[in-house]
């Protein structure tokens, strides 16, 4: 059996004695090692034995500088929050240190912790999760302790406090940032869009278009606002589980960045409701939607309807309909808000177009919706009430949808001055009719000094007959009292999960 040298060993040639060639080296470079080259690694000639000695010692070593790179002190502990249960990743949960240094979870539910001055130490961390809590301790604090360490991963389970159940953000940069810096999702790449205000969906030839409001991008704080815009598939979601990976295709200038797809004349910003696709006398589908221009401090100065041009992927205005002069200070009803498809009792079919309710109906044809005099309006049901207490609750903003699985119409709406959020308490209630009346509601969603509007109901993205409903919203600091904007969450699109078979949610089916 062949046995090593000894460094005493009279055996053991002198290396520094042996020619260049005889050590495996190029010519005139110092040292005993092997040779690098663009084909691979030319080890020392001699014994095959020997030859797979070199070998082994090399890879041993190129090892040991990989484990020791991936413990370095710049290598991030990995920090995964689920929820206790279902071991669901929870996106939008913050930690934060005793000396105020912020961390959020990405759409897997994962935080990249680099804080070299805590490497090794006893940590606290402040735990943030609307919705999504541990328990407090006896001072009252709500958090979590460990100790980081380059390379570790540290679990942390949260209870859901809601009904509703966090998917994640659909619009945005960073989706899945803090799994990148670990070396995770490496196949993710985003839109370019940093945020994104209040959606508008529409299947229109075989495509859900999508619509939003100002869109902000990196190059300058003001970004798009003339209604940035995308397609995806019909039914977009493989999973209605978290992480959420929903790809755009946006709308993009020459050089391939998102751009605007409805630029009116005028000054000022421009933005799209009613948005629907509806069929013309020929049968031919036209994506069609209410404009408005915007200038100052949210202050409207025209309105009218627009149409989708398929050749050009953009919205032309079809008419005017309103100018703001001091004989017509306020604009005319029009169709604005989210549609939905129905039949009345007579079989007669209608659109509706309400924000969340119904507010105006027409026929569901091109002709019908661009002709005022087809127009009905309907009075909105202005309050609904609490299931807990049955104190009124007056929706803001919101959406209907007719849903299979209960048989029932359903809405998700944001209230008006609610609490603990102005505008960051979202309901859920049914109907037997679309116009209502409205059964009792129960509060699905709440926010910690933090606004939540717009909801959008996706009745479509699951089955028929599911129970399992989505809708979204705008997650934003604005309107709230002054709380510090969440990194990348901020003015952005946050998807959520109803099941519809939940206990909590019967006192809504019990009253409709």
């Amino acid at each position: 059996m062949a046995t090593p040298y000894s460094k005493n060993d009279v055996r053991r040639p002198a290396v520094e004695n042996l020619p260049t060639e005889k050590r495996g080296l190029a010519p005139g470079l110092p040292g005993a090692c092997p040779r690098f080259s663009a084909t691979g690694i030319s080890f020392p000639a001699g014994r095959p034995r020997r030859r797979i000695a070199w070998a082994f010692v090399l890879l041993a070593a190129l090892g040991n500088q990989s484990s020791k790179a991936a413990e370095s002190p710049s290598s991030p502990c990995k920090i995964v929050v689920t929820e206790k249960g279902t071991g669901w990743p929870v996106p939008l949960v913050e930690l934060r240190t005793v000396h105020q240094i912020r961390f959020v979870t990405d759409n897997a539910g994962i935080i990249a912790f680099d804080l070299p001055e805590l490497m090794g130490k006893d940590v606290w961390c402040d735990l943030f999760g609307h919705g999504y809590e541990v328990p407090s301790d006896s001072f009252g604090y709500r958090g979590v302790r460990f100790v980081p360490e380059p390379g570790k991963t540290v679990n942390v389970q949260v209870e859901r406090t809601i009904v509703a159940k966090r998917i994640g953000r659909l619009t945005g940069a960073g989706l899945f940032a803090e799994s990148q810096k670990l070396g995770l999702e490496k196949d993710w790449a985003d839109s370019g869009i940093l945020g994104c205000d209040s959606v508008q969906n529409a299947v229109h030839c075989g495509k859900l278009f999508w619509a939003w409001g100002d869109s902000n991008l990196s190059g300058y704080p003001l970004g798009i606002f003339d209604t940035s815009s995308a397609t995806t598939e019909t039914q977009p979601l493989k999973s209605f589980e978290p992480p959420l990976r929903l790809s755009f295709d946006f709308f993009e200038d020459k050089s391939g960045k998102p751009r605007g797809v409805a630029k009116m004349p005028g000054d000022g910003p421009t933005w799209i409701g009613g948005y629907v696709s509806l069929p013309d006398k020929s049968g031919k589908p036209k994506l069609v939607g209410n404009y408005i221009k915007v200038k100052g401090l949210l202050e409207a100065y025209e309105s009218g309807l627009c149409v989708w041009n398929n050749d050009e992927s953009r919205f032309e205005r079809l008419k005017v309909l309103w100018t703001k002069s001091n004989e017509n200070p306020r604009p005319p009803k029009v169709p604005d808000g989210h549609p939905a498809f129905w039949k009345d009792e007579s079989d007669r079919e209608w659109v509706s177009f309400g924000n969340p309710f119904p507010a105006l109906r027409c026929p569901p044809t091109f002709e019908a919706w661009q002709d005022p005099q087809q127009w009905e309006l309907i009075d909105p049901q202005r309050e609904v009430v609490s299931s807990v207490d049955a104190k009124p609750v007056t929706p803001h903003t919101g959406s209907i949808a007719w849903n299979e699985f209960r048989q029932r119409w359903v809405t998700v709406f944001m209230e008006k001055f609610g609490k603990p959020s102005a505008f960051g308490e979202l309901w859920y209630a049914e109907s037997k009719l679309p116009r209502g009346p409205w059964g009792a509601a129960v509060k699905i969603l709440s926010h910690d000094n933090y606004t939540f509007y717009n909801p959008r109901l996706h009745a479509d993205f699951s089955p028929s007959g599911s129970p399992v409903l989505l809708f979204e919203g705008t997650y934003t600091q604005q309107f709230a009292d002054k709380p510090q904007p969440t990194p990348r969450y901020e003015y952005n699109q946050i998807l959520y999960r109803l099941d519809l078979d939940d206990p909590a949610l019967a006192p809504a089916r019990a009253t409709n």
